[in-house]
């Protein structure tokens, strides 16, 4: 298991990570709260270990901050505390801590809290997997790709950086469905799927947002990068025909972009635009890939500046 450890005495810092290393975890030891929360915005850790008192950002702060954030994967949080009273125990669950290890600790209490943690996760991961991914596909579902892409605009306006919104349509679905039946249509969004989510960067997603639609986010793509993410994904899915149970099927996609850079955009604003966006695509011809026309707007613009 991937272990993030935020501990500003060195010797406990170092005693941590040694002990974690030995029962076979993986382990990145940070010396203070600010640092940890950097590393945890740039990596995904089922596990935080953090102090409680830290300098600038202490462990219940640091544990408010991460669970105000967008996330695909639970982060089991354990404070390290010399604290007695129940107040701060209560105050680091209200922070959102699952655990707590008094200092100094033991291995034998150690081992214990990370079997708990993993019992935990284990649970997490399948209720979250069952409420968040679409059944057939495997990719998030509706309402988990929307939320997740309205969190990406609120940060990437704190930030001032763009994200991106795709709306990908398989062309002529219908047909498909009509002619080989839906058995073969299922076969079809399946492997359509896994081909866009195979040519996404790490740090994007992609949802089922509807029959044959699919809803993708890019966070810190401007339009260029995402009119370049587009053609992939077009390409991916263009290249060769799907060997589905009914013989080799040729697919195409099309797909409507839109883009907001950091100016508190609506999600539902957002994918408007994409779609509108996917129509001008679908009526160009299909299997193409087309900007809104706002973001075409503000390129002009930005290249006659």
């Amino acid at each position: 298991m991937k272990v993030l450890i935020a501990e500003d005495d060195t010797t406990s810092r170092l005693l941590f990570a040694a002990t974690l290393r030995k029962l076979g975890h993986t382990v990145t030891a940070i010396e203070d709260g600010r640092k940890a929360w950097e590393a945890w915005q740039k990596d995904e850790y089922p596990l935080l270990i953090s102090d409680w008192m830290m300098p600038d950002i202490d462990g219940p702060q640091l544990c408010r901050m991460i669970r105000s954030e967008a996330g695909l994967q639970y982060t089991y949080i354990i404070l390290l505390t010399a604290l007695g009273s129940k107040g701060s125990y209560l105050e680091g669950m209200d922070a959102g801590a699952d655990d707590f290890i008094t200092k100094p600790f033991d291995e034998e209490q150690l081992v214990a809290r990370l079997r708990v943690a993993e019992r935990i996760l284990g649970l997490h991961q399948k209720l979250h997997i069952q409420a968040t991914r679409d059944y057939l596909t495997g990719v998030w579902n509706r309402a988990s790709i929307m939320d997740y892409l309205q969190k990406e605009l609120e940060r990437g306006a704190r930030q001032g950086i763009c994200t991106s919104v795709m709306v990908a349509d398989l062309d002529h679905f219908k047909r498909i469905n009509d002619t080989y039946g839906h058995p073969t249509g299922d076969e079809i969004l399946q492997e359509a799927a896994r081909r866009m989510s195979g040519v996404l960067r790490g740090y994007d997603r992609i949802g089922r947002y509807g029959g044959e639609e699919f809803l993708i986010t890019a966070s810190g793509c401007d339009w260029s990068q995402a009119m370049a993410l587009g053609e992939r994904i077009c390409s991916s899915i263009s290249g060769e025909p799907v060997n589905s149970r009914t013989g080799q099927i040729v697919m195409t996609v099309s797909v409507g972009i839109a883009t907001g850079c950091g100016q508190g955009e609506d999600a539902g604003a957002l994918i408007s635009a994409a779609d509108e966006a996917l129509y001008r695509a679908k009526e160009a011809g299909r299997n193409r890939v087309e900007m809104s026309s706002r973001m075409a707007e503000s390129r002009l613009k930005y290249v006659d500046e």
